[in-house]
């Protein structure tokens, strides 16, 4: 069928629903299988319910499922693609089809790095009003119908909630109607979907008439109160800010206020004065909805794409709250699911671009320092996937070492973790630097390194011990300790630990000789890992009834 299956190429593809209709009767099929995420949403702290204001990122280009839409891939040439996943707490697919269903790359690539991903309900115009009027002018019989059906395709495709965006007038008995309807999407959404969520766009007002208000206020908070949070309008002024909070009480951070990154109408900025909104946001301790992020790609074009999104992204980091891993093991090659070649073992395996978020990989943190550390994706070398991770900066005059952070951690450490690198050091004395890892902890009083006799970390930093050869039971999975291949340095470590949380993972670039002047570096980090020495020994599980369908021979 032409919903599920690519018309020239047979290839399965995402989809939306075009009509009240096709939503009522939509079913799940055995022809979508391959649109179920089969991804879990990795856990992350602090969670999504904590009351610190959150960042949502609102995906609206060119009217949506592009190349995205092909769920094995495509042989896309500079896609687009979005990585600051530790810097955002939600990320929403838009597009103006009735019901968008996010593509399942996405909600993959969003679940493996802990972000929620929601789809949006949408109605505009004359046809949005005859579709509203036809399930909300009605009883309620009507709109549960409705909210049940939404809650099952979230459910069901494992995303996790819905954008509500009417963008139409509604007469008295629809209206009226609307509250009790978000009410019971809100509620089935939670029982289907755990941490669901649903968040009602800033359009209407209780009396039915379209009207933006760029703020919550009496007019639409009868909508905030039967959901889980209000995506404003854009066009606020500081004042709007003020009586949204003032109004939100508790809820402050349920307000998402509304950040169009193209900068339309009167707006206070957007671009790369996005950071000018954000500061005002939480200055008034209030959420984010950062809208069409994907600017840095339409507006200033695809060749220097990933060089602008750092741009982007590194002058809002101030205003973006980071998120933490919280479970182990954690092990990436920082692909982006993109690529100009594909790689294996640090060997070019096959030349050409390639395009498959769903083959994203953990992405780390993205630390900037004007003229002194940039991190970057290297789309020319990897170690496995598509890209590793370029790390340039200077060891400052005087100084021996530097660290760049690459993850945050919130976790009780095991009692012995074992960790690997792959990294390739660039430039024309590469033996001028030792590489190696970091781990910090939070400051317990009763964290030690080693045997119980040695002393507490005063500062937490812990270097782990180099292994030459990987201890016996682990031979299989730690293969080359101190071997790498094709210009990659290999190198496996362990480190005990008593009563510690571990809080950071750094990589640690080091001088071999004291020199007075600044040094410059640039690595390529092709693959971390972090493991919990008593569960990367135990035998894996035995996959259990395995079973292939939807085989297609060519």
């Amino acid at each position: 069928p032409a919903r599920y299956f690519d018309t020239k190429t047979t290839e399965p593809i995402s989809f939306f629903l075009s009509s009240l209709e096709e939503l009522l009767s939509w079913q799940p099929d055995s022809n979508d299988e391959f649109n179920v995420s089969a991804v879990p949403l990795a856990k992350r702290q602090p969670p999504l319910h904590s009351k610190r204001p959150r960042t949502l990122v609102c995906h609206d280009m060119r009217g949506g499922y592009l190349e995205d839409r092909f769920i094995q891939g495509s042989a896309t040439r500079n896609p687009y693609v979005f990585y600051h996943w530790r810097y955002i707490d939600i990320f929403v697919y838009f597009s103006h089809h009735t019901v968008t269903i996010p593509p399942v790359c996405w909600t993959n690539a969003a679940h493996r790095n802990g972000v929620p991903v929601l789809g949006t309900f949408i109605t505009e115009w004359t046809d949005g009003e005859r579709l509203c009027e036809a399930f909300l002018a009605g009883g309620e019989e009507a709109y549960r119908a409705v909210s049940e059906q939404l809650a099952r395709i979230a459910q069901h495709y494992h995303f996790d909630g819905w954008l509500v965006n009417l963008e139409n007038i509604l007469s008295a008995a629809a209206v009226g109607n609307l509250p009790p309807f978000l009410r019971h999407l809100t509620a089935q959404v939670h029982s289907a979907v755990p941490g669901g969520l649903v968040i009602w766009y800033d359009s209407i007002l209780q009396s039915g008439t379209l009207k933006w208000q760029n703020e919550l206020n009496e007019e639409n908070r009868v909508f905030f109160d039967a959901c889980d949070g209000l995506f404003t309008n854009y066009n606020w002024k500081e004042e709007h800010l003020q009586r949204t909070r003032a109004l939100a009480g508790p809820r402050n951070t349920d307000v998402y206020v509304g950040v169009d990154v193209f900068a339309r109408g009167d707006v206070i900025g957007g671009g790369f004065d996005t950071d000018k909104s954000l500061r005002l946001i939480r200055q008034h301790g209030l959420s984010a909805a950062i809208f069409a992020p994907g600017w840095v790609y339409e507006h200033l074009g695809e060749e220097n794409f990933l060089h602008n999104q750092n741009k982007f992204w590194a002058l809002l980091a101030e205003y973006l709250p980071t998120h933490s891993i919280c479970t182990l093991p954690l092990a990436t090659s920082f692909s982006l699911g993109m690529g100009t070649s594909r790689f294996l073992a640090g060997k070019e395996e096959e030349a050409g671009p390639w395009y498959d978020l769903s083959a994203q990989e953990i992405q780390p943190l993205y630390p900037e320092r004007e003229g002194k550390l940039s991190t970057s994706c290297c789309l020319q070398d990897a170690w496995s996937g598509g890209s590793s991770l370029r790390v340039q900066g200077t060891i400052p005059a005087g100084e021996e070492r530097v660290a760049i952070r690459l993850f945050s951690l919130q976790m009780p450490a095991p009692p012995k973790v074992f960790l690997t690198l792959l990294y390739k050091l660039e430039g024309s004395h590469p033996d001028e630097f030792a590489v190696s890892l970091e781990l910090t902890t939070s400051d317990s009083g009763t964290c030690h390194e080693g045997n119980v006799t040695s002393l507490p970390e005063p500062n937490g930093r812990h270097h782990p011990r180099f292994l030459p050869a990987p201890p016996p039971s682990l031979a299989k999975l730690l293969a080359a300790c101190d071997r790498g291949s094709h210009g990659w340095t290999s190198r496996c470590y362990e480190l005990e630990l008593q009563d510690c949380s571990l809080r950071d993972l750094s990589l640690l670039v080091s001088r071999q000789q004291p020199r007075p002047q600044e040094l410059p570096f640039t690595c390529l980090l092709g693959e971390v890992r972090v493991l919990d020495a008593a569960s990367a020994a135990a035998a894996p599980p035995q996959v259990q009834s395995l079973a292939a369908s939807q085989l297609w021979w060519q």
